[in-house]
C-alpha cells in the first residue's frame, strides 16, 4: 500500500485530501507543520510528499530544500494558491516533481499523484534486507530465510516500516501513523495485535517489545 505524506495546515483541505486518497488506495498521514514534514520524511516510510508552500512556521520551498539536503529522494507534488511562473519555476529547480495549484479537482490531483508514483527514481531502493528477511516493495514478495510468505496489505506496510529502521524502536503512535495513515485512538490494540499475527509468519524473536516504549526489528 502506497504512503502519501500531506504536508497541509489548512484542516478542510488536508480532509478532503485524505479522504480522497484513502478511498482511492492509498495510505495518507497530515502534517501541518514544515518542521513535521522533514521530520516525517527523513523516515523513509512514504512514497510521495504533497507539499504545501504558505505552512505556519516555514515556506514550503525551505522544506522541499531541506529534505532534498538531507538525501530524501521521494517524490514531491507542490500544492499551492501561488500560480506565478517564477514559483513554479523555483519549486521544480530545487527539487519538486509536480506543482498543482489550488483550486484543483482531486481527480486532476491523483492522476499527478499515480504518475510520479510510477515514474522510476534513480538509485531507488527496491529491495529490503534484514536478519534474513527479504521484501520486494515491486513485485510486494515477501521471504522468510528464503521462503516465500504471505502477507496481508497492512502486514506488509507493517514490516516494510520496521524493515527500514532496523534495530530502531518504533513507538506504537508512529506504526498508526505509517501505516493506518490516521490518528488512532491510544487506547486501541490494533497495532499489537497486528505485531502478533505477524510474528507468527516472520518468527517470534524478530519482532522485539521494548516495555513502555513499542517495537523493533531485530535485524
Amino acid at each position: 500500500m502506497s504512503r502519501v505524506l500531506i504536508v497541509e495546515d489548512e484542516e478542510r483541505i488536508a480532509s478532503f485530501v485524505r479522504k480522497g486518497l484513502t478511498a482511492s488506495g492509498f495510505t495518507a498521514t497530515v502534517v501541518g507543520t514544515g518542521g513535521e514534514a522533514v521530520d516525517y520524511a527523513v523516515t523513509g516510510g512514504f512514497d510521495l510528499m504533497l507539499l504545501d508552500l504558505g505552512l505556519p512556521d516555514t515556506d514550503g520551498f525551505d522544506v522541499l530544500r531541506r529534505v532534498r539536503a538531507l538525501g530524501v529522494d521521494i517524490p514531491v507534488v507542490i500544492l499551492t494558491a501561488r500560480d506565478g511562473v517564477r514559483d513554479t519555476v523555483t519549486g521544480l529547480e530545487i527539487g519538486a516533481d509536480d506543482y498543482v495549484t489550488k483550486p484543483f479537482r482531486f481527480e486532476e490531483l491523483l492522476a499527478r499523484v499515480r504518475l510520479r508514483m510510477r515514474t522510476e527514481r534513480p538509485g531507488a531502493l527496491t529491495v529490503l534486507e534484514a536478519g534474513g528477511l527479504s521484501l520486494d516493495l515491486r513485485t510486494r514478495r515477501v521471504s522468510v530465510d528464503g521462503t516465500a510468505t504471505d502477507l496481508t496489505a497492512r502486514e506488509f506496510a507493517l514490516l516494510e516500516l520496521l524493515m527500514r529502521h532496523p534495530g530502531q524502536v518504533l513507538t506504537r503512535q508512529q506504526m498508526l501513523s505509517h501505516v493506518w495513515g490516521y490518528d488512532h485512538d491510544p487506547g486501541s490494540n490494533v497495532v499489537d495485535v497486528f505485531v502478533r499475527t505477524l510474528r507468527r509468519k516472520v518468527g517470534q524473536d524478530r519482532i522485539i517489545t521494548v516495555r513502555g516504549m513499542g517495537y523493533r526489528l531485530d535485524g
